[in-house]
């Protein structure tokens, strides 16, 4: 009797072990089947080449995205970027059938590469500074620009600023160029917009550099003590979306994440009808 007791509490224990397993399996393949690109998580944490490149075509964390924890709880996305701050978490894409894109969070294995943590470490960092400046005003300034034309708090209230901060020995600055001169041919006529830049060089070298590359944005010269002290800025380029109440929409170090969120801000307000007469 003893004997059948314990084969039959040896089976029964088998019997979970196993059901327990499959269920993980289980759900590791469908965290797997809702990636979108699907990737090798094992392959994506330990092979740092591999990562950047996925991170960079997939992950954009200035966006608005709907961030889920590693339990798959959707929080906010500055706890989103506080627990990437961390160096513990990998974000990947998911599938998802909304507007906004849905991030999750992976737990990094201790065998990861330890320059991913870092690495998403550092970029975390700058997208949490970025998101919290957005919804604060934007101080008090005072441009005049290589042409003269004054701006402040008070002759642009009730305008967007699209503010880009730059220099000319910025590569990365001057390559934006051609898609930003398209952005501002394409709402030359509203005249609800600004497009201003603030740079680093002084009126001189402005004038030389900008006859051999043309730049449609209205330059504002000798910026630095602004852009590093007031704004607290030190990377190059720097795009600020300010709305027409003086208070910063969005910060993005790339004119390809400014644009979008730029185009998908006019056609919202090109879509609210006019006040009744």
């Amino acid at each position: 009797m003893k004997k059948h007791q314990i084969i039959t509490i040896l089976l029964l224990f088998i019997f979970v072990f196993s059901c327990k397993e499959k269920s993980e399996k289980t759900k590791l393949s469908e965290q797997v089947e809702n990636l979108d690109p699907k990737v090798n998580l094992t392959e994506l944490e330990t092979d740092f080449m591999k990562w950047w490149t996925y991170h960079s075509k997939n992950i954009t964390l200035s966006s608005n995205f709907t961030g889920l924890n590693e339990k798959s709880d959707t929080i906010e996305k500055k706890q989103f970027l506080e627990k990437l701050i961390t160096s513990n978490y990998i974000p990947i894409k998911l599938k998802s059938n909304e507007r906004l894109e849905t991030y999750k969070l992976f737990e990094l294995d201790s065998f990861a590469n330890k320059s991913i943590g870092s690495t998403i470490k550092n970029k975390s960092l700058l997208a949490l500074k970025h998101f919290k400046m957005e919804s604060t005003e934007f101080p008090k300034f005072n441009f005049t620009d290589l042409n003269d034309n004054d701006y402040n708090n008070k002759n642009t209230k009730g305008k967007i600023i699209v503010l880009k901060t730059w220099f000319i020995n910025c590569v990365a600055c001057v390559k934006e160029f051609p898609e930003l001169n398209e952005l501002v041919e394409k709402y030359k006529n509203r005249n609800d917009i600004i497009f201003l830049s603030l740079a680093l060089d002084s009126k001189l070298e402005l004038d030389e550099f900008l006859q051999k590359k043309f730049f449609e944005y209205k330059v504002v010269s000798n910026q630095r003590e602004f852009i590093v002290k007031t704004l607290n800025l030190q990377i190059y380029p720097t795009h600020i979306i300010i709305d027409k109440n003086g208070i910063i929409q969005k910060v993005v170090n790339k004119a390809s994440e400014m644009i979008p969120f730029f185009e998908s801000k006019m056609k919202l307000t090109e879509n609210v009808p006019p006040p009744p007469m």
